[in-house]
């Protein structure tokens, strides 16, 4: 299905090649004026140099050429040389009725599917997940859905830290409190214990103790490094705690993330890099890629254009240590080896940038990767308080997901319960739903590198750009829908979708057409935002329009079932794009 802009650009670029002009000039785009147009050519502005022509005098000339074109309500040359354009409603409606067949309401896949890794969520074991942990997650979990919507083969990984000497303090401050346990006795020979020593509870308080203890005791630390390396060289207790200590973590964010509708299919871990060091490793070094540098194995990543001096990636610390960098790279050998990925996309914080940057050309110098397999990095920015600051608890710590989750859901409970009588289990359930979407979308609407305050009580709100009010416009039309069929109405398989007959119907199918749009620059640009700007105008228009048009008692039954039609589609059209932000819609609110 050809989109309107360019069944527009073939009409308007035929009318300049007919008047004796390039094609080039045929160029249109949405009004930015819609009071006066819905669409717009400037080309006349700029052929007018090459041609020695008034613009004015050109854009006339394109208009004769066109003035009979069915697809045209209107179409006139105005002063200085701008071509406006409105369409007819009859090509609008025909557009909608293409969109309404179709799966992906006239999305054209690209030519070729990809395969994509994309590297999200940002989580350690042994700690909570915390408000830090929001964006990577969300931001993730929605590009995901796009690129599988736009028929990729998409394989979200969390990519846990689970390696180094985080691991190594747990396990020491478990031998310090539980010294008897089988894991700390060298001459244990048999089975190591099945269940767990500790639960996530324990680990969640044992991880900030251990780590905090070990600054200002440096015998505790150096027990900790000792027993890193012992469980990186393999010793069989060590492994065994360490594979507790995955387990119950991971059982624990599994059901944290579920919570927030972000699923993952690959659990893969720092740890699983580690086999692939060694050979990379040796082989940078075989390849004259890496070079020693104070003692340290480092790869220059200086490109000819570069505006400022970069460093160069460490590979190798003096002490023999590999680093995140080394880990990274390790990941993108594992990622190719298992499944040769045409791009690679990952989320971190912005200001992770410099490392990436290191990493992704190291990557390419290294020949891990083929030229033209694609490494992206998504960074987001802070979510801060009302105060400008990160956002933190009342007494200043770091927020839990859990709790700022079980804080707006209970900012949309007591919204609901004002306005409504709902039973509590009834109130809870759809709370949960109203909750996620406001959270998300909240987080989602804004462009992803930017820093944004989070505003529970704004968020939260049934009015304006949020997501309950794209929840509750969705809800509206779904109750309209109802009592249509409630009283009788039934659309039949030659229900049409009529011209509109108003400006706020008109409004609904023109953003109506602009979906296939959006979510291709959605898709381009890796940017969930699009798509929350797109629903915010599609319910806004669509909502005008309930207002002032009085649906269910329409006399002309064809215009009635015309109109439960458009909203149906518009309903369709607004799951499909909560879809890919991650959340749902409940039957009422």
């Amino acid at each position: 299905m050809k989109k309107v802009i360019d069944i527009l650009r073939e009409k308007v670029t035929d009318g300049f090649v007919k008047a004796g002009y390039d094609e080039k000039y045929g160029m249109i785009s949405v009004s930015n004026r819609p009071d006066l147009c819905q669409y717009q050519c400037n080309g006349a502005m700029a052929a007018a140099k090459e041609y020695k022509k008034a613009p004015f005098q050109i854009a006339g000339e394109v208009v004769e050429q066109l003035s009979s074109e069915a697809v045209f309500a209107q179409i006139e040359a105005v002063n200085p040389g701008f071509i406006n354009i409105t369409v007819s409603g009859d090509f609008l409606a025909e557009q909608a009725e293409r969109m309404n067949e179709e799966e992906r309401f006239g999305v054209a896949l690209p030519e070729k599917q990809k395969t994509i890794v994309i590297d999200y969520g940002g989580a350690n074991v042994a700690k909570p997940l915390h408000v830090g942990h929001l964006r990577p997650a969300i931001i993730g979990e929605s590009v995901k859905r796009i690129c599988r919507f736009m028929g990729d083969n998409v394989i979200g990984d969390v990519h846990l830290g689970d390696w180094g000497l985080q691991i190594g303090l747990i396990i020491q401050e478990v031998k310090t409190r539980q010294p008897e346990l089988p894991y700390f006795q060298d001459d244990f020979a048999g089975e190591y214990p099945q269940e767990p020593p500790f639960t996530i509870s324990d680990l969640e308080q044992i991880y900030p103790h251990a780590s905090a203890y070990s600054k200002e005791h440096e015998d505790y630390l150096q027990a900790a490094q000792e027993i890193t390396a012992k469980l990186q060289d393999g010793h069989s207790g060590y492994r065994a705690l360490w594979q507790h200590i995955l387990n119950v973590s991971i059982e624990d964010l599994k059901k944290n993330y579920d919570s927030l509708q972000v699923f993952f299919d690959l659990w893969k871990k720092e740890s699983d890099a580690q086999p692939y060091i060694p050979e990379m490793v040796e082989k940078m070094k075989e390849d004259g890629i890496a070079y020693m540098s104070e003692g340290a194995l480092v790869v220059d990543i200086s490109e000819e254009g570069d505006k400022k001096e970069l460093p160069p990636c460490l590979i190798v610390k003096s002490n023999g240590a590999s680093l995140y960098a080394t880990t990274d790279l390790a990941t993108i050998v594992e990622r190719v080896k298992l499944f040769q990925p045409d791009q690679i996309i990952y989320l971190a914080d912005k200001r992770q940038s410099l490392h990436f940057t290191q990493v992704f050309r190291t990557a390419k110098k290294a020949k891990l990767v083929q030229p033209e397999v694609g490494l992206n990095f998504i960074g987001f920015g802070t979510m801060n308080g009302k105060d400008g600051k990160p956002f933190k608890t009342r007494d200043g710590g770091v927020l839990r997901l859990q709790s700022l989750c079980e804080q707006i859901n209970a900012e949309v409970y007591k919204k609901m319960k004002e306005n409504r009588e709902y039973s509590v289990d009834e109130a809870e359930a759809i709370a949960a739903k109203v909750g996620l979407a406001a959270l998300k979308y909240g987080d989602l609407s804004n462009q992803a590198s930017k820093d944004y305050i989070f505003d529970i009580e704004r968020f939260a709100s049934f009015e304006g750009n949020t997501g309950p009010y794209i929840l509750y416009t969705i809800v509206r039309i779904k109750s309209l829908v109802g009592r249509y069929e409630e009283e009788g109405g039934v659309l039949s398989s030659d229900s049409r979708l009529m011209p509109p007959a108003s400006a706020s119907e008109t409004k609904v199918y023109l953003t109506l057409s602009r979906f296939a749009d959006m979510v291709e620059a959605a898709y381009a640009e890796l940017a969930p935002n699009k798509i929350c700007q797109y629903i915010f105008e599609l319910s806004e228009s669509v909502n005008h329009f309930y207002h002032e048009t009085k649906v269910l008692t329409e006399e002309d039954e064809e215009r009635k079932n015309s109109y439960i039609k458009l909203l149906r589609l518009v309903q369709r059209v607004l799951e499909c794009c909560i879809d890919m932000l991650g959340f749902e819609a409940p039957d009422k609110m």
